[in-house]
């Protein structure tokens, strides 16, 4: 029998180093999305919507800052789809960023992609969802990226947590909708109710049955993850006779804000302490819609109820926040937005850039596209709603930026976006010139050297009437939100209000009505970036552009080589999310096909 005896020391050796390679395996992560069609009944009526895995939200994917994800995505859909991780610096990487023409072509109906998913920076909560077309109302779900193994929070430990997404939920084919709304030049639909994990709760028709449920311990403390996946508005978001203690936006620490409601914007998450100290009951967890537009005011109200466990009377009705802002209440929201600090200290340092190299100057706008700008003053001619940058309303490439950039191929974008308006002119008045209406169609883009130092200010406008926010985001970066304000940006004064010390760092943030907003950077990421308004019907409309950030000397300063495997740009010359000006694309719902 001897060569076959194996000592208990061996087999603990063997135990140790299997442990050891399981411990590095844990840091990589597979997850498999299946995307295709589920009935759902919502407002007493049964739709067919697109979701992952036949789960609305759809799955939570959990990690720890540092770890890679790699993301099987199988379209099982009718028309093609691409999936942003939204928030995450993907360093070196935008061949899994997602933007459907800007880094990759779409996932078609019958095909799939491995996104691979690098996290660096990121700690707390972020999301994923759909970019292409208006598929991210119901393809989107949470991302919890935990503190590195060894390492904790900035805050005592919660004893548990809940992932709260809070959504907006649409009527009938809402991609046809879009597409008729943008070939006949009107406005978009807008939702039909405010979902929480995805149901519109007590006030909505027909959905009591469903409202979501989340039982409490008395003398708990929970961190709420909270993610804006609102394709639309901002919203304001209450507890009943709670307090909250904000402690994280976009996947960074902040100061605590403790409050009694929060405004988020869409794309925003937030990281968010609520004790339950209260009597033992059951109250509303509520969201409301915030408007700072003269566009249609959505009255509904999503809600969801938090309950106590314990033995207590469940007869009574749960109790409705009595704290909660007005749906025009903008004083309310920008008092909240003031409030956010970066935590900047010795653990959670910042490092904002001070000696800029590179200032723009961007007026986000409403708009009108004409056919041809000679007749744009005949009253007969054809006109459509558009948005933009600097006044140009971004266009679609037929082959992505991305794919077009690395490959040297010419003639899908041009490389000469303004670094500031062609034209100055009072921006917030309310009467202007009818030329400042009118907006041109293009493609072009911003090239930044690497490692530039970037300030950016956003102004808002009033043209045509469309003053409101505009929570900007971009792609592959967070940012210092150095200062904001109301009016027309000063460029000698309002620089002297900056806040260099703890200014917050997000990936999403408002432009405020007819203000501004500066924002500061490193451009130490190359590649191809999306930047854009996170209303969808901004985005629809043109208010996007694309920064290329150039390689820098080395190769772990260089955009890595494209998987082998990158989708083929196949598309229907029709294609809505191409072209803008097509009279025969209306009702043309088969996009990418």
């Amino acid at each position: 029998m001897e060569g076959r005896y194996i000592s208990w020391q061996t087999i603990l050796a063997c135990f140790f180093l299997l442990g050891q390679f399981l411990w590095v395996r844990a840091d990589v992560h597979y997850y498999d999305f299946t995307l295709k069609e589920m009935n759902v009944t919502k407002l007493c009526v049964t739709e067919s919507i697109l979701t992952v895995n036949d789960l609305f939200p759809g799955p939570v994917i959990r990690v720890h800052k540092g770890d890679i994800l790699y993301v099987n995505v199988t379209n099982k859909g009718d028309y093609g789809i691409t999936i942003h991780w939204h928030g995450v610096k993907q360093p070196r990487n935008p061949w899994s960023d997602g933007p459907v023409f800007i880094t990759q072509c779409p996932i078609l109906p019958g095909s799939y992609f491995t996104y691979e998913v690098i996290f660096s920076e990121e700690e707390g909560t972020l999301w994923w969802h759909a970019h292409s077309d208006w598929t991210r109302a119901t393809v989107h779900g949470a991302i919890v990226i935990l503190p590195k193994e060894g390492t904790t929070f900035p805050f005592p430990k919660p004893d548990a947590e809940e992932v709260i997404v809070l959504g907006s939920w649409y009527k009938g084919n809402l991609n046809a909708e879009v597409n008729d709304a943008m070939a006949n030049g009107s406005d978009i639909p807008h939702s039909r109710g405010w979902l929480i994990n995805g149901e519109l709760g007590d006030f909505a028709n027909c959905s009591s049955e469903t409202t979501y449920r989340w039982s409490v311990n008395y003398g708990k403390t929970y961190l709420l993850r909270i993610v804006n996946a609102v394709n639309d508005d901002q919203l304001f978001f209450a507890i009943a006779n709670h307090n909250l203690t904000i402690v994280g936006l976009d996947a960074a620490y902040i100061k605590p804000i403790a409050t009694s409601y929060v405004m988020i914007s869409p794309g925003q998450t937030m990281d968010v302490l609520l004790t339950a100290n209260r009597p033992l009951g059951q109250y509303y967890m509520v969201s409301t819609q915030f408007l700072t537009e003269s566009a249609y005011m959505n009255m509904d109200i999503g809600s969801a109820i938090i309950e106590y466990t314990g033995d207590y009377n469940f007869s009574s009705s749960p109790i409705f926040p009595d704290r909660l802002p007005e749906a025009k209440d903008v004083e309310a929201a920008m008092r909240f937005t003031g409030l956010i600090r970066s935590l900047a200290d010795e653990d959670y340092p910042i490092s904002v850039p001070l000696n800029v190299t590179m200032k723009m100057f961007i007026v986000v706008s409403m708009n009108y596209l004409c056919r041809n700008r000679t007749y744009c003053d005949d009253p007969t001619a054809h006109k459509i709603i558009a948005s933009s940058m600097n006044n140009i309303s971004w266009a679609n490439p037929t082959v992505d930026v991305l794919e077009a950039y690395y490959g040297n191929i010419s003639g899908y974008y041009t490389t000469d976006f303004p670094d500031r308006p062609l034209v100055m002119y009072n921006f917030t008045a309310k009467d202007k010139d009818d030329d400042v209406a009118i907006t041109d169609e293009a493609t072009k883009v911003k090239v930044l050297n690497y490692n530039e130092s970037v300030e950016i200010v956003f102004q808002g406008t009033d043209v045509i009437g469309g003053s409101g926010v505009h929570p900007m985001h971009m792609h592959g970066y967070s940012f210092y939100v150095v200062g904001m304000g109301q009016g027309n940006f000063n460029n000698e004064t309002d620089p002297l209000t900056y806040n260099l010390i703890d200014p917050p760092k997000a990936n999403t943030f408002i432009v405020p009505k007819s203000g501004w907003l500066a924002i500061r950077f490193v451009a130490d990421n190359p590649g191809v970036w999306f930047w854009h308004c996170h209303f969808d019907r901004h985005l629809s409309w043109g208010m996007d552009t694309v920064f290329i950030v150039k390689n820098g000397e080395t190769e772990e300063t260089s955009i890595r080589p494209p998987p082998s495997d990158m989708p083929a740009c196949i598309f229907s010359k029709h294609d809505i999310s191409i072209r803008k000006w097509d009279d025969n694309n209306a009702g043309d719902d088969q996009d990418y096909l």
